[in-house]
């Protein structure tokens, strides 16, 4: 990877520079013991960061991705090159999303060693991985249709439901549940857990003090922000106010000093001003929000202000999700209401008691 001199961008400093990125499958040295691995995916978000920890006689790995023929092939070059055949202690997935945990049974399973997670993540993965392959169930169809979907729509999202399991490895019957706040000892330093909520039900990042590093996963991106939804199995979850709170709890308990790791695009330094940045983004999204909703709408007439763009497929649902989620808040802050017509479909405006933003 070539070296930059530190760019600063949008109020964040990167070490080696905003676009840097290590070879597919050559590690690339960030700290003492610890390696930043870069694999590609032929998805929207076309890579993932990795993190490969020296851990006494073996190694630490932290997420995984995507279960595809040539993330395995990257593995076993390093395997059996750069971890010159030392054993893997552990596999730490920050959540359960595909990209991170996807090769977590097969890696596991080679190594015979232990998957940590913390306990929700774990468990909703595998809930959500049994669903591949079975059809749409009936609750989630009504899930749509109170958003908005036409029959068109509520067809497309029955031919894809049942996806979620197909590039995962079947994950291992037990698991090493990982806390909020418990001190793991790797290579002889002491990394703390630090659990998030809203875009995961549980994800837990790494906090090193003596290293001063963060490894993120998906808590704090440097130029995107992770999707937070809304689905058909907690229709009246309130995600985004978990995520606003984890992101101000997390600026209140850690250092801005450290080097943040982030899952995807490059390492970064300025964690209190990204989650300033990422909290602000979202308190605008529900001003805007509230502000449309000066007369009645549905979900997906809330989604394309939002989003600014004609959405489909897999779009058109995260993006009814993460509308959903600004809703839900709104709702829980007693700005707006929702009401359900006779066909089924729900209507949010805004509550003549609230007090305007």
């Amino acid at each position: 990877m070539a070296i930059s001199d530190a760019d600063t961008l949008r109020g964040l400093r990167y070490p080696w520079g905003p676009q840097a990125a290590p070879e597919p499958g050559e590690p690339f040295r960030v700290a003492e013991g610890v390696w930043w691995l870069r694999f590609p995916m032929p998805i929207s978000l076309d890579h993932i960061n990795l993190w490969l920890l020296e851990d006494g006689d073996g190694w630490t790995i932290i997420d995984t991705c995507l279960d595809l023929p040539e993330s395995r092939a990257l593995w076993e070059g390093l395997c059996g090159g750069f971890m010159a055949g030392k054993p893997v202690h552990r596999v730490i997935c920050t959540h359960l999303h595909p990209d991170h945990v996807g090769l977590a049974g097969w890696l596991t399973g080679r190594f015979d060693c232990e998957l940590w997670m913390t306990r929700e993540e774990f468990l909703m993965c595998h809930t959500l991985a049994d669903d591949t392959g079975k059809p749409a169930p009936e609750v989630a169809i009504r899930f749509y249709r109170a958003a908005g979907y036409d029959e068109r729509a509520l067809e497309n999202y029955r031919a894809r439901f049942g996806g979620f399991g197909r590039n995962i490895s079947p994950l291992p019957e037990s698991f090493r549940r990982m806390v909020e706040g418990e001190t793991l000892q790797i290579d002889g330093r002491y990394w703390q857990v630090v659990v998030g909520q809203g875009h995961s039900p549980e994800h837990a990042a790494l906090y090193c003090p003596a290293l001063k590093l963060l490894i993120a996963g998906d808590q704090v991106l440097p130029r995107i922000t992770p999707n937070v939804s809304v689905f058909p199995t907690e229709p009246n979850g309130d995600p985004l106010r978990e995520w606003l709170l984890s992101s101000a709890r997390i600026r209140e308990r850690l250092p801005d000093n450290v080097l943040v790791l982030p899952a995807h695009q490059a390492p970064f330094y300025g964690l209190h001003v990204r989650l300033t940045q990422i909290i602000d983004s979202h308190e605008r999204e529900l001003v805007k929000l509230y502000e449309h909703l000066e007369e009645p709408r549905r979900a997906v007439d809330c989604s394309r202000v939002m989003f600014r763009r004609e959405l489909e497929n897999d779009t058109l649902a995260m993006a009814t999700g993460e509308t959903l989620a600004h809703l839900n808040c709104l709702i829980g802050r007693r700005m707006i209401r929702r009401e359900r017509d006779t066909a089924g479909v729900d209507w949010y405006s805004r509550n003549p008691q609230a007090m305007e933003f």
